[in-house]
């Protein structure tokens, strides 16, 4: 993967690469270049969500705290 790409362009691309690999692509390379590419945008995909998550995670324990609010909620 090349440069940045924004997660919204990297999920619509990762769709584009399901929606040809079930449809069916003919030539051997092709099928194992577009596995290649979708690994490496799932696999930024779950980076990127897993960043935000923690970030997330970090926000509500940070006003919890704050507001001596129980986390198990």
């Amino acid at each position: 993967m090349k440069g940045k790409i924004k997660f919204e362009l990297a999920l619509i691309r990762l769709e584009e690469i399901v929606h040809k690999l079930e449809e069916g692509v003919d030539e051997l390379d092709k099928i194992v270049d577009l596995f290649e590419e979708g690994s490496e945008l799932a696999d930024f995909c779950n980076k990127k969500l897993e960043k935000i998550e923690n970030k997330i995670e970090v926000i509500t324990n940070k006003i919890h705290k704050e507001e001596n609010i129980p986390e198990e909620i």
